[in-house]
């Protein structure tokens, strides 16, 4: 694995974006690609679909400490454990029409019916 694994969560706070960044879709292959090269470094968030998620991606994606917060360094890129990064992925699942999970309740394969993959990147 490359010495920058791949910083992910179910979400990324546009509050904490201060740079140029740029923000497209992408493949759920291209995610597993990127996390097969270069392992994972997590800030889900989402409990209840860290399970799921995981099995998409083929990695663990839970977090190594509860609830990490990504910060910003002195430069406004994304660090989190004290590793600094130039780009996020974001995983969040497509629930089947009218569904909301509750609070606490582990989300079911049969109520996601996708992902979407977002790639955010910072730029010089």
């Amino acid at each position: 694995m490359s010495a920058c694994p791949v910083l992910i969560g179910s979400t990324f706070p546009l509050s904490l974006v201060r740079r140029r960044v740029t923000i497209e879709p992408a493949s759920l292959e291209a995610l597993r690609a990127a996390v097969k090269e270069r392992g994972v470094a997590s800030f889900w968030g989402h409990e209840n679909t860290v399970a799921q998620a995981s099995a998409q991606v083929g990695a663990d994606l839970r977090p190594q400490s509860m609830r990490p917060a990504v910060r910003l360094t002195a430069e406004q890129l994304p660090s989190l454990e004290g590793r600094v990064f130039r780009e996020c992925w974001v995983l969040s699942p497509d629930y089947r029409p009218g569904f909301r999970p509750a609070l606490g309740e582990e989300v079911a394969a049969a109520d996601i019916t996708g992902w979407q993959v977002l790639r955010l990147r910072w730029e010089d």
